[in-house]
């Protein structure tokens, strides 16, 4: 089954960069259609407090933001369609694209479809998401100034958490499975180093402890087995994160992570654009991602542009 129609842009995706990608589309008129996905907003729609972002002196809800985002990019034209992309071909123009069994064709296509960050799986972790659990340390960290923090995690991302949140809290516990890091050498001696980083080898988090918010973490010895429960205001998950690309698989290159291989936002398929965490393995913040986000719509239009694409008369891209 097919809609007909050939969009001039189609956006997979509908976190902070597939939203600034529709606002940035639709003001240069190319009535983009965003297919949302049913997890609409992003890793945002699970943040409580937002503070970082700018605009907001007050702070400001994750999923209000994200409101915000899509009524912008509504206000515009965008038109949207809460499903999932079960699969797409990019090996032929105009690329075809499939949600719901329904094919839907574009002219050029940008992949904003996230990450998910890895969590440990525990049923109080879910809980306690937002209030106290976190798996960023940038966005959340500031919440827990002078307060005992813990991260979980023995790679570089879990380096680079501790030694953040040691400028910010009063004490940094890192929880790590195994007797040695798994993170670069320079990055573990400056954990090791630090005099407000302390370590626990050989051990799990096997509960998040609290009532509304983060109380304790229960960590039990991989080697003994005994438990222990630890005083904390904060824990931060750092064990990685999956992009969102199953449905790329052998359609653009992929790192070996799995993230999208970009120029800028461009992928190795003419015409495809990507933006957002889904490409990024090192900054993961909404301003970052709505940047990108700017970027692939006007890569995107000047593309077509210069495949005398006909565009209505006065678009603009800013």
């Amino acid at each position: 089954m097919s809609d007909g129609d050939v969009n001039d842009i189609l956006i997979v995706g509908s976190g902070p960069a597939g939203l600034t990608a529709a606002v940035y589309a639709a003001r240069a008129n190319l009535s983009p259609l965003v297919i949302e996905g049913y997890a609409s907003g992003g890793q945002l729609m699970t943040t409580t407090d937002v503070e970082n972002y700018p605009g907001f002196p007050d702070g400001i809800q994750g999923p209000e933001l994200m409101q915000h985002f899509r009524a912008q990019a509504e206000r515009f034209g965008t038109r949207f369609i809460t499903a999932d992309v079960e699969r797409l071909d990019l090996t032929e123009r105009p690329f075809r694209v499939w949600s719901e069994g329904v094919e839907r064709r574009a002219h050029a296509l940008i992949i904003s479809t996230g990450a998910s960050a890895r969590w440990l799986g525990l049923e109080s972790e879910t809980r306690l998401r937002g209030y106290g659990v976190s798996s960023c340390a940038t966005c959340d960290g500031f919440f827990f100034k002078e307060r005992p923090m813990v991260v979980v995690g023995g790679g570089d991302t879990a380096m680079e958490e501790a030694l953040f949140l040691a400028r910010i809290g009063s004490r940094v516990t890192v929880v790590h499975r195994r007797d040695q890091f798994r993170a670069s050498k320079v990055m573990a001696d400056r954990v090791l180093a630090n005099p407000k980083i302390d370590v626990r080898w050989n051990a799990v988090v096997e509960e998040v402890l609290g009532d509304g918010r983060v109380e304790a973490v229960r960590l039990r010895d991989t080697v003994s087995g005994t438990t222990e429960d630890l005083p904390t205001a904060a824990v931060f998950v750092a064990i990685g994160h999956t992009p969102n690309t199953a449905i790329l698989q052998g359609q653009v290159d992929l790192d070996r992570e799995g993230y999208v291989i970009t120029d800028g936002t461009r992928t190795s398929v003419e015409g495809v654009f990507a933006c957002g965490d889904v490409q990024d393995t090192v900054y993961r913040q909404a301003i970052t991602a709505a940047g990108t986000g700017c970027m692939a719509a006007i890569d995107a239009e000047r593309w077509l542009e210069s495949r005398h694409h006909p565009t209505p008369a006065g678009a603009a891209s800013a």
